[in-house]
């Protein structure tokens, strides 16, 4: 008979091999999307132009945003819902998250009907620009329908979603749309990979909790449900908003040609956050079960591991983007190496975020106002930090260029600030240290950096060199340098396939 620490022991192990499991699933999904999004912003770049893309943009934050607010915090409140309520069949509880979730994105996308100058404060209307917003109810449906896939450990649903269907139909489309009208043809293949999102979405869905038969709409609980969840929501918003408020500002004062470039370094850099939600939607289902048994140090644990898997991959993604950045940007067109200052401090600000990212996720749980405060302050301080660097480089004549990489220097000041704060308040309320960077990493990335600049040095019109072999070589030489010295027999985990997996396993993955 086994002893309840062994089953303790085993649970625990369990948790781990499923978040590596979740973990290889959405890699796996980056690589996808990576593959699929440098065609977009070769098209969007060569065929539209930066003006046309910076306008577009701006448009797709206000959209993403209003989705964003649309989904009531969902996306990580549907799982704690789902754990702790035993009385009432899942589909039902899901029914009503979705049901939420749509009068949240009808109210928000109406919102933006009557007010459109909000998506183009730059432009005026043309077409079916006042349409538009309609889109966020597929967006803000599509993230919870994925959320309720992922409590049952179905990550390849997110990957298939987000990492397939949604940017390689944007890519395909935007060629296609060209040909019809170059001035809306992005915001028309955006609008056409969030509906092709939302019916991917949809499917797995219905196979995993099917119609929710027997079950009515309640006013009250869909209140209650709502008011549950508004720190959670207010901290998703924050979240997210921290990593879009640099260009919600910078669009205020710059033009919309520096607003597209801008866009693009940040498209680029936010492939290595892409490696930070690989771990998200697993990472909240395996927190929530442990809460309910009060396993701290397991959680702790959990964390400090995750965050090591993340922080260990951003780097190596930052490094081998931002070292040949000047070839990066350029792959998208000639005007959009001045963008590179921008680039190298959004991907440093990534790897310095995903200690903040991985805390808050066990922090939406423990203690939500006071991570609330933390997320409010920190995007506060981003906000000054922006608007004092961007007023303070214009008031001294630096380029406009220069002036345009400051709200991303700010992003990195404020994101690392949060990092240390909240991995201080997550460690105390556990009862222990929370463990993600270690100094063999820094060798690690020391190291790389040699064989990249080398590789700079060559002459201008050997970029390609620097593209096709130099950030595979720096890919290849970074995770050789990290296996040997910075991974322990824990961390390997990640790479490892677990012989008799159980069935909590076997869900990982099915699509």
């Amino acid at each position: 008979m086994t002893s309840a620490p062994g089953q303790a022991e085993q649970a625990e192990r369990d948790d781990i091999a499923a978040l590596a499991k979740g973990g290889r699933a959405n890699v796996f999904g980056f690589l996808l999307r990576l593959a699929a999004r440098i065609p977009f912003l070769f098209i969007a770049g060569r065929l539209y132009g930066a003006s046309v893309l910076g306008r577009f943009a701006y448009a797709v934050l206000v959209i993403e945003f209003a989705a964003q607010l649309a989904t009531f915090g969902l996306k990580r409140g549907l799982a704690e819902q789902l754990a702790r309520e035993d009385s009432r069949h899942q589909s039902h509880i899901v029914a009503d998250a979705m049901t939420l979730c749509l009068i949240g994105s009808v109210a928000t996308a109406g919102l933006l009907m009557l007010f459109p100058a909000a998506m183009f404060p730059n432009s005026g209307l043309n077409g079916l620009d006042r349409l538009l917003p309609l889109i966020v109810i597929a967006i803000a449906l599509t993230d919870v329908a994925l959320a309720a896939c992922a409590y049952q450990y179905n990550i390849a649903a997110s990957v298939h979603a987000r990492s397939i269907v949604e940017p390689w139909t944007i890519s395909i489309a935007s060629l296609g749309f060209f040909f019809y009208s170059a001035r809306d043809g992005l915001i028309l293949s955006y609008v056409t990979a969030m509906l092709a999102a939302m019916l991917a979405a949809l499917w797995p869905l219905l196979r995993h909790y099917g119609l929710p038969r027997g079950w009515r709409p309640h006013p009250g609980r869909l209140w209650h449900i709502a008011v549950r969840n508004l720190p959670l929501a207010a901290a998703d918003a924050i979240e997210w908003g921290t990593r879009r408020l640099d260009l919600a500002i910078l669009g205020l004062f710059a033009t919309p040609s520096v607003v597209g470039i801008y866009y693009v370094a940040q498209q680029v850099a936010s492939l290595p956050q892409k490696l930070k939600t690989s771990f998200e939607p697993i990472l909240g289902p395996v927190i929530t079960r442990n809460l309910k048994t009060r396993n701290y140090q397991v959680i702790a644990r959990q964390v400090s591991q995750v965050g090591f898997w993340i922080v260990a991959a951003q780097l190596g993604v930052a490094l081998a983007l931002g070292i040949p950045g000047e070839a990066v940007m350029g792959l998208v067109g000639p005007g959009f190496v001045a963008g590179t200052g921008a680039l190298a401090c959004l991907l440093a600000a990534e790897v310095m975020a995903a200690p903040s990212v991985v805390s808050e996720a066990a922090l939406v749980y423990l203690a939500r106002l006071r991570n609330l405060s933390l997320s409010v302050a920190t995007i506060a301080l981003q906000a000054l930090l922006t608007l004092g660097m961007i007023l303070g480089g214009r008031q001294l004549g630096f380029p406009e260029m220069v002036v345009a990489a400051m709200p991303a220097a700010a992003l990195a000041l404020a994101l690392t600030c949060s990092s240390i704060v909240k991995s201080w308040l997550l460690g105390r309320l556990l009862g222990t240290r929370i463990a993600i960077w270690r100094a063999s990493l820094i060798v690690c990335g020391l190291a790389v950096t040699i064989v990249g600049t080398v590789l700079t040095l060559l002459p201008p019109h050997y970029e390609w060199v620097e593209l096709l072999l130099g950030i595979p070589a720096m890919l290849l030489i970074y995770c050789a340098i990290v296996w040997k010295v910075a991974f322990r027999p824990a961390d390997r985990t990640l790479f490892r396939k677990r012989k008799g997996a159980s069935a909590t396993d076997g869900l990982i993955g099915k699509a």
